[in-house]
């Protein structure tokens, strides 16, 4: 059974739309792309230079036309997921292949997210990742360093990122180290994600998700907060638009995926932590990324992966 992965921020690097599909892309994913040009009324294949990803308007906008767009081309490949989740902004990719959302309006959804997330934090804030310590260590850390930190993604037992301000990150990620921690480093994320800090832009997402369609799932799309198979559209919808404010479950959503019968697990692009995490938590699984090799070649990788799965 197949399983896409969606990455969320972080993952992004300069030109990584440009490199979708290797040389030559796929007619799919240029399809996808000028509809995603036509719906933000600006070229997407700007957006992927290094300037303009210090926009964390630009940064989540392109992450999720580029999971599409893969997923679309891959398709076309005849590589279709029975089973979608994505990490953060990663989640509205995984809402679109699934059929609860029309990428027009996920696009649209996700800009005004990301918007919100920008305007109520235009600096100074950002999240940490601690390896080597689990929940209630880091728990602890946060509370020993009295600073307005949080617990933003729970992306292996060990592998937790904290949300926060610069100053509350910095005491956070000394103290982590001190008590065993293997590192300690800031993502490239400018806002602090998956908090209460993100109370009020929470609330208005919602509002604004009110006036979108959201159908049921065509397959099994597994949300963020609480890691579970979502199968009703006012679930899909809730789980979009309250992710920002809510920590992000990611390993518990891997095991839910495998608990279904995933043993393909398929990353979009640009990422490769999720395959990581997947590999980790997984390892009688097949973990693949989804990298700049051609559509044909990635397609070909998956369908060797299915059959050694069945063997």
């Amino acid at each position: 059974m197949i399983a896409f992965l969606f990455p969320g921020q972080g993952a992004q690097t300069p030109g990584f739309l440009h490199r979708l599909g290797g040389d030559k892309p796929h007619p799919a994913i240029a399809r996808t792309l000028a509809e995603a040009s036509d719906v933000l009324g600006a070229n997407i294949l700007q957006l992927d230079e290094a300037d303009a990803l210090k926009s964390t308007v630009a940064v989540q906008v392109t992450l999720v036309a580029a999971g599409v767009a893969a997923a679309r081309a891959l398709a076309e490949e005849g590589i279709e997921p029975e089973a979608v989740a994505g990490l953060s902004v990663g989640a509205y990719g995984a809402a679109v292949v699934c059929g609860a959302v029309r990428f027009a309006d996920a696009l649209r959804l996700v800009r005004l997210r990301a918007t919100l997330m920008q305007d109520a934090y235009p600096h100074g804030y950002g999240m940490l990742a601690v390896l080597g310590l689990n929940e209630s260590e880091i728990a602890r850390a946060i509370a020993d360093s009295g600073a307005d930190a949080y617990i933003g993604n729970l992306n292996a037992p060990r592998q937790i990122v904290v949300s926060g301000s610069d100053a509350a990150l910095a005491k956070v990620r000394d103290i982590a180290l001190s008590r065993g921690a293997r590192r300690a480093e800031r993502l490239s994320v400018s806002v602090p994600s998956h908090c209460a800090l993100l109370e009020d832009a929470a609330n208005r997402l919602i509002e604004a998700a009110h006036d979108v369609r959201v159908e049921t799932p065509r397959i099994a799309y597994v949300g963020n907060r609480g890691a579970r198979v979502l199968r009703h559209a006012d679930a899909v919808r809730e789980d979009l638009a309250t992710n920002l404010r809510y920590p992000v479950r990611w390993h518990d959503s891997t095991i839910a995926l495998s608990e279904l019968g995933a043993n393909v697990f398929v990353e979009m692009p640009p990422g490769q932590t999720l395959t990581q995490l997947a590999a980790e938590a997984l390892p009688d699984a097949a973990s693949i990324a989804a990298d700049a090799s051609t559509v044909a070649s990635m397609a070909a990788r998956v369908r060797a992966a299915v059959r050694r799965a069945r063997d």
